[in-house]
């Protein structure tokens, strides 16, 4: 059944397989890396944070890609159309980085040459620290924002690939409230929690080689009323499930495909959003393209993670409408090799 529905806890994993692909609001299955059936170096696991208002964007990634560690932190400026991101990578910490094989009470701990982060997780707020010197030429970034965890739906998703061994487990989490601040070039930026939202985007799996992905999400307020939604498709084998939720008042509705519909001779001209199931119609009129090419032979990487405005129409399980305007969130195509 399409969008089935994972409601009992479980391993999430035997032999190596993913037990009962689908999605679930809470996190019911257990990731464990000694269940994985493939090298540690194929291992990747990850968590990002994104926190935004109307001005600017704060994006912290802690990865353990196997092979290869990524300690990432990007700040964007709305008003002045500007981003900078910076990244410090180790090699082959397979593990090392000790990432937690759940999103309840847990600690993200690691530091590099220039940067240190830390994301202390205790069921009801995510407290993330980041300091990173030399982010921009001389001009050091720091950063110390919490996010307050209601009680309501998440998107948790377990996506088989049809190579065995491969999978990927995701637990998104919208509609954070955002408190507190971030230090750029001798500005400090304040986060207000009644405006403003973070996101948790936490990964952990065996990936195949060479994927595309689209994802979106947002989150905000509509006529007082906490809303948001994740979109996405592109890898693995997705006949379980979607990844294409409404969350509105802390209530998830799940919905059918999702396509972006992208001009990709420029990101910036406006885009389209279309559903099967008529449920999520969407304009996207671009403010910032944040993107990135990167190309090592072994491992390349294309990224176009764009912000902008929605303006559309969400329904909800039982028909309500939700209309959107200039709602701010992002939209993203990748290609990686890795």
């Amino acid at each position: 059944m399409r969008n089935h529905e994972v409601t009992e806890r479980q391993k999430l994993l035997k032999n190596g397989q993913i037990a009962e692909p689908g999605w679930s609001r809470k996190m019911v299955q257990e990731y464990d890396r000694g269940d994985i059936k493939a090298p540690k170096f194929r291992i990747k696991e990850w968590d990002y944070y994104l926190i935004m208002n109307k001005d600017f964007a704060v994006a912290l990634t802690v990865n353990d890609m196997g092979y290869m560690g990524m300690l990432s932190a990007s700040f964007i400026d709305f008003t002045k159309k500007w981003e900078h991101t910076e990244t410090e990578l180790t090699l082959a910490p397979m593990g090392k980085f000790n990432m937690p094989p759940h999103t309840r009470d847990s600690v993200v701990s690691q530091k590099a040459e220039k940067s240190s982060f830390e994301f202390v997780t205790d069921g009801s707020v995510r407290h993330l620290m980041c300091e990173f010197k030399g982010f921009d030429g001389e001009k050091d970034f720091r950063c110390d924002i919490a996010l307050n965890e209601p009680e309501q739906d998440s998107l948790v998703i377990a996506t088989p690939f049809d190579k065995k061994g491969r999978f990927y487990y995701n637990h998104k989490i919208n509609c954070m409230q955002a408190v507190g601040w971030a230090e750029y070039d001798g500005q400090r930026y304040e986060f207000n929690p009644e405006t403003d939202f973070g996101i948790l985007d936490w990964g952990r799996g065996v990936w195949t080689y060479d994927n595309w992905w689209y994802w979106g999400s947002g989150s905000g307020y509509v006529d007082g009323i906490p809303v948001g939604f994740n979109i996405g498709y592109g890898f693995g084998n997705t006949k379980a499930a979607t990844e294409n939720i409404i969350f509105y008042n802390g209530v998830g509705h799940k919905i059918d495909d999702v396509t972006f519909v992208i001009p990709e001779d420029d990101y910036l001209k406006p885009w389209k959003f279309t559903s099967s199931d008529g449920r999520f119609e969407m304009d996207f009129e671009p403010i910032i393209d944040r993107n990135s090419f990167t190309d090592m032979k072994w491992l390349v990487s294309e990224q176009h993670q764009v912000f902008g405005k929605m303006t559309g129409t969400m329904i909800l399980d039982d028909g309500t409408k939700v209309e959107l305007k200039d709602f701010l969130c992002f939209a993203e195509k990748v290609h990686n090799k890795y």
